[in-house]
């Protein structure tokens, strides 16, 4: 955990299956395209196209005598198309653009780093096109010290994979292992999180692995067993994790995995959606990326993060040890959902399932999963599975993420929702909570500005994303009438993506100053007090519900202290039995004897009884 100025050499430059790898004479390019007999490797400024010789089950190599880093390249088919390398590392000119051959090993690395325990991380959500009005890797660098004051020590990056167009959330993303050129060269990612690791800050990055984006994905004409029928999603085709031809799909995405922690450090990813990935091979695709993660970097902890709205909790169970066995944690959707609808009292679409339902109020701080086996009337179906099992970190809680804001029709912060009171109550309990707390950028301050839905598509599928997009709030009440959708802000307009950065000046205003200084002073608090106990709890806690929106919950640690919540999430007093102990913290109005106020939360340590 500790920086220095110490250099290491890690093991960069290992032989990828996948790409174009530098060697001393020139340059090795690899391409998987079992439906193309021969392709030609084109190298920019050099001699004409090279032939590739064709190998067994659908490859095609050559080495390129004299080539080096900073040539760009482009594959040529049968019939004299040229595309880019769907393994690329980096697209200077976007989708449509040639690939250009990377260095693996030219970064000067400057901090020694063995990461960060994840009971000691506080993650912070950052899109690295809206955290600063230049939206660059090298722009965010500035802005890590008020990261590390604020207190947090892991950064979670919306997905960097190369998108079509300027702008983009990140999940259209089709060029797996390549940094998008809007962010920056891929140095210019790697000096990001060096500094970050300067100052103490992991590094996260999410990862799509369940689809491609629509536009500029050439992988459908160069090997259509990338994809598999038999399997429908959202997004066509499911990518091909069993079916034939599926063994390269595999190597692909785990070598991709492999690909982000090694070539830039990271400290972990997140797996973006895994319910939408279908795979019935006797080893899922998850559990393969999983134990190959494990097995092959040793050298620090690795923090694998799941997306999962099945609420599988066979993926994050322990060793004996104590140890995941395959994933580190999940999004705990279920404690934004009964926090939200507590400050919000929403009732619509799936928070109807939340309101007025205290009792997953207290499973889902207590437990992980509010839902458990039982039958969601909103999804018609059973969700979730026992978690009481789990340690409290196995799970990340917030109150805001890209989701939850962007998914909205104007992309409205939480602060537009609820009042101030509530807000800090809600905050108060999640950022205290044993569970790993996740920020969202600019939370910390109370960030005016929305965070939208964005995109840069061209043609026909622009047209198709707009329409969407405003179809998708028709079932609502306030957007039945087409005039009221018309008002949904455009996702192809430049507008909308501006509107969603962040507005550093807004620091200056007293009010944002007064809520850092709140987001310091409980962070530290956690920092001094939650962090410590967290190892000590081997499974969740315990919750009784004390009246409509207000829960006692407690958790029991490994010397027989517990850790105890009373939270009054409504606007009036609720009697409490607050029994003994040191008080961590207290939010809301002073409490009498046995009385806790409107939106009041009080944390407390009590010690075993001898």
């Amino acid at each position: 955990m500790q920086a220095s100025a110490t250099v290491l050499e890690w093991p960069v430059r290992r032989a990828a299956r996948f790409g174009a790898q530098p060697l001393p004479e020139g340059v090795r390019f690899r391409l998987w395209a079992p439906a193309q007999s021969q392709v030609q490797v084109r190298v920019f400024e050099r001699a004409g196209p090279v032939p590739m010789r064709a190998l067994a089950a659908g490859w095609h190599e050559c080495v390129v005598q004299g080539a080096r880093a900073g040539d760009r390249y482009v594959f040529v088919l049968e019939d004299g198309q040229q595309v880019p390398d769907p393994a690329s590392r980096y697209q200077p000119e976007d989708v449509d653009g040639p690939s250009e051959v990377i260095d693996p090993g030219a970064f000067h690395w400057r901090v020694e780093w063995r990461g960060r325990a994840w009971h000691d991380i506080v993650l912070y959500e950052m899109h690295v096109g809206a955290f600063t009005q230049e939206g660059t890797f090298a722009a965010a660098i500035e802005r890590l010290d008020h990261l590390a004051s604020l207190g947090i020590t892991g950064i979670e990056v919306m997905p960097v994979a190369d998108f079509p167009g300027r702008r983009n959330w990140g999940y259209d993303g089709v060029f797996a292992f390549a940094p998008d050129a809007s962010y920056g060269r891929p140095e210019d990612f790697q000096s990001f999180i060096d500094a970050a690791h300067a100052r103490g800050i992991a590094v996260l990055l999410d990862v799509v692995y369940n689809h491609f984006g629509p536009q500029g994905n050439r992988l459908p004409m160069l090997a259509p067993a990338f994809f598999n029928e038999r399997h429908p999603t959202p997004w066509g085709a499911a990518i091909n994790y069993d079916g034939p031809g599926c063994a390269s799909v595999r190597d692909f995405v785990v070598e991709n995995a492999l690909y982000w922690l090694r070539q830039f450090r990271l400290d972990g990813l997140r797996l973006d959606a895994v319910h939408a990935i279908a795979d019935d091979s006797a080893r899922h695709i998850l559990e393969e990326i999983a134990l190959r993660v494990r097995e092959e970097i040793t050298d620090r902890p690795v923090h694998l993060l799941l997306e999962n709205e099945h609420n599988d909790a066979r993926r994050l169970e322990r060793d004996a040890a104590g140890a995941p066995r395959e994933y580190t944690a999940q999004w705990n959707d279920d404690v934004h959902h009964v926090l939200h609808v507590a400050a919000t009292r929403e009732g619509h679409a799936y928070y109807s399932e939340y309101l007025r339902n205290t009792r997953l109020l207290g499973r889902a701080l207590a437990e992980g999963f509010a839902w458990q086996g039982e039958v969601m009337r909103f999804a018609n179906r059973p969700r979730g599975a026992p978690s009481a099992q789990l340690p409290p970190e196995a799970f990340v809680a917030f109150i805001q993420n890209h989701d939850q804001i962007g998914n909205r029709a104007f992309g409205e912060r939480l602060d537009a929702l609820a009042p101030p009171e509530a807000l800090r109550a809600i905050a108060a309990v999640y950022l205290l909570l044993p569970q790993v707390p996740m920020l969202f950028m600019g939370e910390e301050w109370g960030a005016a500005q929305p965070f939208r839905f964005f995109c840069d598509f061209q043609g026909e599928l622009a047209e198709a994303v707009r329409a969407g997009r405003r179809e998708e709030f028709k079932r609502f009440p306030e957007f039945a009438d087409p005039a009221a959708r018309e008002r949904i802000p455009d996702p192809l307009s430049e507008q909308t993506f501006l509107d969603s950065k962040l507005r550093w000046e807004e620091l200056a205003l007293p009010q944002a100053a007064q809520r850092l200084r709140w987001y310091r002073r409980i962070l530290a608090v956690r920092r001094e007090r939650i962090v410590p106990l967290m190892p000590l709890m081997r499974r969740g806690g315990t919750f009784q519900v004390i009246d409509d929106e207000a829960v006692f919950v407690s958790w029991r640690c490994d010397d027989g202290r517990r850790l105890r919540l009373l939270a009054n999430l409504r606007a009036r007093d609720t009697e409490f039995p607050y029994g003994s102990g040191r008080v961590l913290w207290h939010e809301g109005p002073p409490p009498s004897e046995s009385t806790l106020g409107p939106w009041s939360v009080r944390w407390t340590l009590a010690e075993p009884q001898r």
